[in-house]
């Protein structure tokens, strides 16, 4: 039996603009894929209204027990694939959930990446270590910050004159086709998976 379209539950801490990217990519067919739940750190982000507009349930994750609300979330909505999009925290991924939870980061890793290292903290040490280069990274989540198995990464220009600001629009715009590229090479068992998450 061939593979299907993998069921994604995505992670948030913001507005939600990568959210918003593959809920525009599921609907219109550009990926193969359904967002079946969206887990926030925070209940007053604008991604938390992204998802409730389109009828994607929501779960605020709470500062005690993240990682366990998060991964019970995904069980509770037979999540095939967990996507961190802007999502700051550090995850715990349990045993049923390894290989199977994905990070888009806005830097080349393994440079630039780290404990504190999200949004406009990576351009801005990008320009001042005068790199010529950056991009995305996305990558398979582990129990640490960046270090994941590297799944593919998207190069952009630095240009004379940059700043944080100017070079995130380029960088986002690179995961915005990186991010859905390394979703589509997910493959799901026509069974799907199993797994207890000990």
């Amino acid at each position: 039996m061939s593979p299907r379209s993998p069921r994604l539950v995505v992670l948030i801490s913001g507005s939600g603009s990568t959210l918003q990217n593959l809920l525009d990519r599921c609907a219109d067919g550009r990926l193969a894929a359904t967002v079946v739940g969206v887990v926030s750190s925070r209940a007053d982000v604008f991604g938390v209204e992204r998802a409730r507009r389109v009828g994607v349930p929501v779960v605020i994750a709470e500062k005690a027990g993240r990682s366990e609300t998060a991964f019970a979330a995904a069980r509770e909505w037979g999540a095939d694939l967990v996507v961190c999009a802007g999502w700051i925290h550090l995850l715990k991924v349990p045993s049923d959930f390894r290989g199977r939870v994905l990070n888009v980061h806005p830097s080349l890793l393994p440079r630039f990446g780290g404990k504190g290292m999200y949004g406009r903290h990576v351009h801005a040490a990008v320009l001042a270590a005068g790199e010529t280069e950056s991009g995305c990274t996305v990558h398979l989540v582990d129990d640490t910050y960046d270090t994941g198995p590297v799944v593919l990464q998207a190069r952009v220009p630095v240009l004379p004159g940059d700043t944080p600001d100017s070079l995130a629009e380029r960088v986002q715009a690179a995961e915005r086709e990186a991010l859905p590229s390394a979703i589509a090479q997910f493959r799901v068992p026509s069974s799907g998976f199993r797994g207890d998450g000990s």
